[in-house]
């Protein structure tokens, strides 16, 4: 039953995709859809979306499966799910925008913003942490996602019910600990580091984070199916689905009967933040990452990286943005998204200059290390999307 309904999805997919050329050849988005079909098919996901964004600006989707299996809801390329990480993207613009309007410096020190706050003076590397810092993740503060206190905290609230923790409730799973290294000497990812960001952006502006995003880049862009993940009923999403037992105690159907998500995405806030679509991550990712999403000069600044690791060091980190320097396909800029019951990736091939973007309504696989498919994923549909350019 399951299978023959998400079957009945892809079809309807395709219809909205697109069909078949005039000379017999199979269409992009022909193309795009039976690889997502594919995969689902391996791998047993409920659902998922993709999208291409050509280097003329077409855009090519796709979508496989369900929205949700208990509703029979097919997906869409218009469905919407929880973008995750992909969301420092936005926060990393928007701080490089503050930037050429001479707001800031990332060569300021975090304390000439948030100095003042009563919890600053016991964050790690207070008194050294800069924006650049902040943004490449090197400000050597911990990431409170991975602490087992906010695990633990996390999953009260939810099983409780009460509102989302704070963005300042967040910084005091971090405060009062030792750094993991001197800030600048090193680099570890760190959501929090994030959070402080986004609170130096409020600063700076005296508005809500929300606000500037969307007059910055979303209304400019048209990204009209980005919103904000700022409550627990986001019109349009797809129902997520998680592992059980996982560190959150989220149920594996993340969302009531109406769609509701059992668990408030606020906590997010700049660590991701957002909701969109494979389309429209993809159309932010091919403007971003070809200079176009601000009239001032930006993409030295975006695509000034830093190691990850001494081990790898073609693999580097940007102002919000991943960075593998020498592939096959040659350099490739872009993000990936995890939170419970979605995953996302977004990569922009520079020398191809094709974007491609995907969603899928699970973290199985990938919250318990089962599964190589996101990976492998991105892999299939850099070869799918370039070779549309032939």
């Amino acid at each position: 039953m399951w299978a023959a309904l998400a079957k009945l999805a892809t079809v309807l997919s395709l219809a909205v995709a697109g069909p078949a050329l005039a000379d017999g050849k199979t269409s992009l988005p022909t193309r795009l859809a039976d690889t997502l079909e594919g995969f689902r098919d391996r791998h047993g996901f409920p659902g998922a979306t993709a999208a291409i964004v050509l280097p003329d600006g077409t855009v090519a989707t796709a979508a496989t499966g369900l929205a949700d299996i208990e509703e029979n809801r097919a997906m869409t390329p218009g469905t919407r799910m929880l973008a995750a990480s992909i969301g420092k993207t936005f926060v990393a613009a928007t701080i490089l925008s503050l930037e050429s309007e001479g707001l800031l410096s990332q060569s300021d020190l975090l304390a000439e913003f948030l100095g003042d706050r009563a919890w600053f003076a016991d964050l790690p590397n207070v008194r050294t942490i800069t924006i650049k810092h902040l943004l490449h993740h090197q400000s050597g503060l911990p990431d409170h996602t991975h602490l087992v206190e906010f695990q633990k905290a996390a999953a009260a609230q939810i099983a409780s019910g009460v509102r989302a923790i704070t963005p300042e409730e967040l910084l005091a799973f971090v405060t009062g600990r030792r750094p993991l290294f001197k800030a600048g000497t090193s680099w570890a990812y760190s959501d929090t580091g994030y959070v402080l960001l986004g609170l130096v952006i409020e600063e700076v502006t005296g508005r809500r984070y929300y606000d500037v995003v969307g007059e910055t880049f979303l209304t400019p862009l048209d990204l009209s199916d980005t919103i904000p993940a700022d409550r627990p009923h986001l019109p349009g999403l797809a129902v997520g689905y998680t592992i059980p037992d996982n560190a959150y105690g989220l149920p594996v159907r993340t969302a009531e009967a109406d769609g509701r998500l059992v668990w408030d995405p606020t906590v997010e806030w700049t660590g991701g933040g957002f909701v969109s679509t494979s389309s429209d991550l993809a159309r932010w990712g091919h403007a971003l990452f070809a200079g176009q999403a601000m009239k001032a000069p930006y993409l030295d600044r975006l695509l000034d990286g830093v190691p990850v690791s001494p081990a790898t060091p073609d693999i580097l980190y940007g102002a919000g943005v991943a960075i593998s320097a020498q592939t096959p396909l040659g350099p490739v800029y872009g993000h990936g998204g995890w939170i419970p019951a979605y995953v996302s990736s977004l990569r922009h091939y520079a020398d191809h200059r094709v974007t491609v973007a995907f969603q899928i309504n699970s973290d199985a696989g990938v919250i318990d290390g089962g599964s190589d498919h996101v990976a492998e994923l991105e892999t299939a549909l850099a070869r799918l999307a370039i070779e549309g350019l032939e």
